[in-house]
């Protein structure tokens, strides 16, 4: 059992770069907007809400490069699946093409519902969903769908940016 989840996390850890390939910047492409609170807990929209939701359901689903479903998902899966089950909007299908949409939010205006998006190899990008007060959900390689903090030294230094859909 211990070598078996050792070779799970080992082919993680290997196949982070399932999210992207090389980062690529562009300009923002237009999308409808409805509004979101600052707040953690005083969602009005009811954003945090669903997130919550959304995270319950998925909670400590395993990564699995290219996986789409309960049964193993990426970062990118799991932040599209979120943004279609929850708030009924398509977005692209990989970090490499999420990165190019929406509107580019700086780090000190992140509002609950912004993707947040990490360098985490030479040409490997991560991504998730902020969720206020300085966290946000992701299916990480080593805690399959979790919640982690931005302020975490790892996801601080590499950190990129975001991006606002909602």
């Amino acid at each position: 059992m211990k070598k078996c989840r050792f070779f799970i996390v080992l082919l993680g850890v290997v196949f982070l770069t399932a999210c992207s390939q090389s980062p690529r910047y562009s300009s923002s492409v237009g999308q409808k907007k409805i509004p979101v609170s600052s707040g953690y807990l005083t969602d009005s929209s009811g954003i945090h809400q669903q997130l919550i939701k959304q995270f319950k359901r998925w909670k400590g689903t395993p990564y699995r490069y290219g996986g789409t479903t309960l049964s193993g998902v990426d970062c990118s899966a799991f932040v599209q699946n979120t943004y279609h089950v929850k708030f009924k909007k398509k977005i692209p299908r990989t970090t490499r093409t999420q990165i190019k949409v929406g509107k580019k939010v700086k780090k000190s205006q992140l509002k609950v519902g912004d993707i947040v998006f990490f360098k985490t190899g030479r040409n490997s990008l991560h991504n998730g969903i902020y969720m206020g007060n300085s966290t946000f959900m992701h299916a990480s390689s080593s805690k399959g769908v979790t919640i982690s903090n931005l302020n975490n030294r790892y996801w601080r230094k590499r950190y990129v940016t975001s991006r606002r859909i909602l």
